[in-house]
């Protein structure tokens, strides 16, 4: 490399400092570091990563750490030593994210962020964007927020039945609200709140309860739209500025007629499949508006086209939660309050695990899995590609599920799926993609192998395993389930021959893990090369080699 410390980057920082970096230029980018992804600077470097030395003012690791824990507020705690060569020393300052949002001592609040360049830059932060982050942070729920100037006169006694009305329909919902007044309905579901003795909406009340007009006055940012699109021409275009549930309902009433069944043959029976599973875009709704940034200019966007279902919301994931460990990460949101609600009134998964009903959604039918990777820091979008039903893996779920009495879970259904796209994987390779604890991957594992549902070989971390050969055998492909079972094994000799001459010998630890089998069955197959004159064994004891003949 050319220079010792590459580029700067959102989380490395270069400064120079030939002429005595001012302090306060210091605490610009430890503010910038601690409220976005944390950091580090290296003081004494220039722009183009060449190290030129610390001034002597800054040769204090220790003074310069408490300097900038004097005088931001939270204080950080950074940690700052000396590194490089003797002549051209420089201090390395590693900045941790904040969990909460950091000012320098003079009120100023500062985020990183990448310019179209590619090169990185502290700019201010402004008040929505603190919001924001203390709301992806945890640190505050917006929806639990009094609407400074709100009224109950902004409630709409219509929307108060439908809020009702929904609550009687829901198998789920908390029936025990019917009883109650509006007002007790009202606090029970934490759509007002108490402020000096004076009873006030909550963001959560106006989202749920507000008149169009009060929505329109006080929540700006709350908009949805609905659109069909045939190639590029859109045939479907409805804009929403109205209360959640009656938003919610149309939506749900404009999508069914774009959502049509076909027939499918289950063993004796026939069920009628829809193109998108009705209770996944429910959950994938309501979960777009309940964990959406309503400090956000934006809409929630439901949108058909030829390749599938495309459900998004202004901002990103919360912190801790990312597409690769939703189905794994413990269940929190933007907005508890308002989740709370929509949880209560029967519309969204008491458990907090509507992920899984989205994925249960496409894993029931065999179906490409819900794709969230067009997601970012600013949106969450959730793709649903069409696709026809998988007969074959259908048939699977549904005699299971005539067996045992039971659904499988879904991470068992994410197992059966990535062995039915995979047709053999590694224990490794499925707990990278799955993102499960070794417990518990090896619990799921046992239970399907148990099940007859996969069938395994090898051991330890290089067991492999395939579809078991009664799926096989139940959707007609007994020939495939061959060619998966003994391919690898009708190949151990050559793969053993290989490995033997280019290391001019081969042992039985070599074997078990070339091909992922226990000592007994690495010791077969040698002994089987021996016997047909392939190999020589030479030694004995722990040093018994095989050699080529």
């Amino acid at each position: 490399m050319a220079h010792g410390y590459g580029k700067e980057t959102l989380t490395v920082e270069f400064k120079s400092d030939l002429k005595r970096l001012p302090d306060d230029d210091l605490l610009d980018v430890a503010v910038a570091f601690a409220n976005t992804e944390g950091g580090t600077l290296y003081l004494g470097v220039e722009d183009d990563g060449t190290p030129t030395g610390l001034h002597k003012a800054h040769r204090d690791s220790i003074g310069l750490s408490a300097m900038i824990a004097n005088r931001t507020v939270p204080p950080i705690s950074v940690r700052s030593q000396i590194i490089g060569a003797a002549d051209a020393p420089v201090m390395q300052v590693d900045v941790p994210k904040s969990r909460s949002v950091v000012s320098t001592r003079s009120g100023k609040v500062l985020r990183r962020r990448i310019k179209t360049d590619g090169t990185p830059e502290n700019v201010p932060m402004y008040p929505y964007e603190i919001a924001t982050r203390l709301s992806d942070l945890g640190r505050l729920d917006l929806s639990a927020q009094p609407v400074p100037d709100s009224t109950r006169d902004d409630f709409d006694p219509v929307e108060r039945d439908r809020l009702r009305r929904m609550i009687g329909s829901y198998q789920s919902s908390d029936r025990n609200l019917l009883e109650l007044s509006d007002e007790e309905l009202e606090k029970s579901l934490q759509l007002t709140t108490s402020v000096d003795g004076k009873t006030m909406p909550t963001l959560t009340g106006l989202l749920i309860l507000g008149k169009e007009e009060s929505l329109r006055r006080f929540v700006p940012t709350h908009e949805a739209a609905f659109q069909v699109l045939a190639g590029t021409e859109i045939t479907v275009n409805e804009t929403y500025h109205g209360p959640l549930l009656r938003t919610i309902e149309h939506i749900n009433d404009m999508f069914m007629p774009w959502n049509p069944s076909t027939e499918l043959a289950v063993g004796l029976f026939s069920v009628m499949v829809p193109e998108f599973d009705h209770r996944a875009f429910r959950e994938a709704l309501v979960n777009a508006f309940g964990h959406r940034d309503y400090s956000l200019l934006g809409r929630v966007r439901v949108q058909l086209d030829d390749a599938g279902l495309v459900i998004s919301n202004p901002g990103g994931f919360v912190e801790g939660i990312s597409i690769h460990n939703l189905l794994t990460a413990e269940p929190h949101g933007r907005n508890p309050w308002l989740m709370d609600a929509l949880k209560r009134i029967g519309l969204a998964e008491r458990t907090g695990r509507g992920i899984d009903r989205i994925y249960e959604g496409s894993l029931h039918y065999g179906r490409p899995l819900p794709d969230y990777t067009a997601s970012n820091e600013r949106h969450v979008s959730l793709f649903l590609q069409r696709s026809a039903p998988d007969v074959s893996f259908v048939q699977m779920l549904a005699e299971e599920h005539e067996r045992t009495g039971n659904d499988i879970p879904v991470n068992s259904l994410l197992i059966l799926n990535m062995l039915k796209n995979e047709r053999r994987c590694s224990y490794e390779s499925m707990s990278r993609a799955l993102d499960m604890s070794g417990q518990r991957l090896n619990a799921l594992l046992g239970r399907l192998t148990e099940s007859g549902l996969i069938e395994g070989s090898g051991h330890g971390a290089h067991r492999t395993y395939t579809l078991g050969s009664k799926v096989y055998r139940q959707s007609g492909k007994t020939i495939e389930y061959v060619r998966q079972a003994d391919i690898d094994r009708v190949r151990y000799p050559e793969l053993i021959m290989k490995l033997a001459a280019e290391q001019g010998g081969i042992t039985k630890n070599d074997v078990m893990r070339l091909l992922h089998l226990d000592s007994n069955q690495a010791y077969y197959q040698l002994a089987k090369l021996v016997k047909n004159g392939k190999l020589q064994l030479r030694g004995t004891g722990r040093n018994v080699r095989y050699v080529t003949r």
